[in-house]
C-alpha cells in the first residue's frame, strides 16, 4: 500500500511558498500535475466509500473543474497580497442540500487542508447565515446535553461574536459555543501522517468520530443525514 501524498508533494507546496510567481509555478508545472493535482484526484476517489458512510449526503467529486479540489489559484481582486497562488491544497466535500441551495452555511460538510505543518480535516458549518446560525443556536440551548456530548473533546475553531447574539442567554452554560460564528470541529494531521499509506484510514476515522458533532448541526438545520 502506498502514500497518496508523498515528500515531494510536500516539497512543491515549501518550493511554491518561497516562489510564489507565476514564472516559477509555470516552470515547476509538470511537477503540481504529477506529485500534487492528480493524487489529490484520486484520493477523493478513494475516499467516496467511506464519506459515505459519514453520511450518503455528502459528495466527494473528482472531477478536475467544478468537483471537490478548490482550483490552486487564488481571487487576488479584493485582496492586498497579490499572490497568484494557494500554497495549500485544498478540497471541499458539500452537502448534497447545500448545493441545492448554492449556500454551504446551510448544511454540515467536510473540508480538507493539505500544507506542510498545517494539514487538518474541518468538519461542520463554516459562515452560517444569520438564520441558520440562529437555528445552530437554538439546538445548543435546547439539547445542550446532547450537544456537550458530540462536541466532546474535540477542537473548536471559527470566528466568535465578543458578546451572546440577541435573542439568547448571555449567562447560558454554553455560553461561548453560542458566540460563535462557525460551528466547525479541527482534526489536525502531521507531515508523517500526510505522507503515511494510512493516511486515508486516518482522514476517514477523524470524518466517522465527528459524525455526532455533524448530525447534530444537520438537524438543527433540518437537513437529512
Amino acid at each position: 500500500m502506498s502514500s497518496h501524498f508523498d515528500k515531494a508533494f510536500l516539497e512543491f507546496h515549501r518550493n511554491l511558498a518561497r516562489h510564489n510567481d507565476r514564472a516559477w509555478f509555470n516552470a515547476n508545472k509538470t511537477i503540481y500535475e504529477a506529485k500534487v493535482k492528480v493524487p489529490m484526484l484520486d484520493f477523493i476517489v478513494e475516499l467516496q466509500p467511506g464519506l459515505a458512510k459519514v453520511s450518503k449526503y455528502i459528495v466527494a467529486d473528482p472531477r478536475p473543474v467544478g468537483g471537490s479540489m478548490f482550483r490552486i489559484y487564488r481571487d487576488v481582486r479584493f485582496s492586498k497580497d497579490k499572490s497568484p497562488y494557494k500554497t495549500a491544497t485544498t478540497a471541499h466535500f458539500h452537502h448534497k442540500n447545500a448545493a441545492n441551495k448554492g449556500h454551504v452555511g446551510s448544511a454540515p460538510s467536510l473540508y480538507l487542508h493539505l500544507e506542510p505543518n498545517n494539514s487538518f480535516l474541518g468538519a461542520g458549518v463554516w459562515h452560517p447565515d444569520a438564520g441558520a446560525a440562529h437555528q445552530i443556536r437554538a439546538a445548543i440551548t435546547k439539547s445542550p446535553k446532547i450537544w456537550t456530548q458530540v462536541k466532546g473533546r474535540m477542537e473548536l475553531i471559527g470566528d466568535a461574536y465578543k458578546k451572546v447574539p440577541k435573542g439568547f442567554d448571555p449567562e447560558h452554560l454554553l455560553s461561548e459555543d453560542l458566540k460563535r460564528k462557525d460551528f466547525i470541529a479541527r482534526f489536525a494531521f502531521t507531515d508523517a501522517q500526510v505522507t503515511s499509506p494510512k493516511f486515508k484510514q486516518t482522514l476517514l476515522a477523524n470524518a466517522v468520530k465527528a459524525k455526532p458533532f455533524l448530525k447534530f448541526l444537520a438537524n438543527a438545520l433540518s437537513v437529512p443525514w
